[in-house]
């Protein structure tokens, strides 16, 4: 993924983005996920596939003793230590995959959009679970199988460019998929509903939550927001690891 972040034009567009200019408050489903979320005063937090650091931030605001947050992009990182720089806080250039996740290091993991460029999922969630101590949260957010799933992700439209449906096909065929995004070629990979809160439990994990993101009602009159009751575009999970 790191490379279209690397990529100038892209970078650019990608900025442009309210969610991007604005933070967690232009997040169409923040409403939701920040519900998962404890009370992190005096916890040690880490931030997977940080972006622009928006919910580190957020974990140190919230009295975080620590923020790790990381990101395959340099670009990435960059804009996150000059967006988001804060006391506790610190950022690196890692991918997911290759994250050392030291045993029984933190007491939340946290994973915004950034899961379903993964291939191998299982394999982060059982890195997770050992990088959290007794009791540890992880907090999830990953795109829908349902929008994964979706044929190019992107509508069927009328003549008059209106959104008919959404096509969904090789629902139980995961793996690489390529999309449309911001008039790029993107490559992420598609996990069944089942592969993602199975490998979970499987991992030893137990679920607490499972929510379809929906947009903020505030946020309905925004271009295209309606559209988005019509299908679930992202999965939020809260998981925890027992305490014994």
């Amino acid at each position: 993924m790191s490379g279209m972040y690397e990529d100038p034009d892209f970078f650019e567009a990608y900025a442009r983005m309210p969610r991007s200019a604005q933070g967690l408050s232009a997040a169409g489903e923040w409403h939701q996920f920040v519900q998962l979320f404890p009370p992190l005063a005096g916890k040690d937090v880490l931030d997977m596939g940080c972006g622009y650091g928006w919910h580190s931030r957020y974990a140190a605001e919230q009295g975080a003793r620590s923020v790790l947050g990381f990101d395959l992009s340099e670009r990435m990182v960059a804009e996150a230590k000059r967006r988001n720089a804060a006391p506790r806080v610190r950022y690196e250039v890692c991918a997911i995959e290759a994250f050392a996740y030291p045993a029984q290091a933190f007491d939340v993991a946290v994973s915004n959009l950034a899961l379903h460029y993964v291939d191998d999922l299982s394999g982060v969630f059982k890195k997770v679970f050992g990088t959290l101590r007794p009791d540890g949260l992880f907090l999830m957010n990953i795109e829908h199988p349902t929008f994964t799933a979706g044929v190019r992700e992107d509508w069927v439209y009328d003549p008059e460019g209106r959104p008919l449906y959404w096509p969904v096909d090789d629902y139980f065929r995961p793996g690489e998929r390529v999309t449309r995004f911001l008039s790029h070629d993107v490559k992420k990979y598609h996990h069944t509903l089942t592969q993602i809160l199975m490998g979970l439990i499987e991992c030893g994990f137990a679920l607490e939550a499972v929510v379809e993101a929906m947009p903020d009602p505030r946020m309905l009159d925004l271009p295209g927001m309606r559209d988005e009751l019509r299908r679930p575009m992202m999965l939020l999970v809260r998981a925890r690891k027992p305490a014994k």
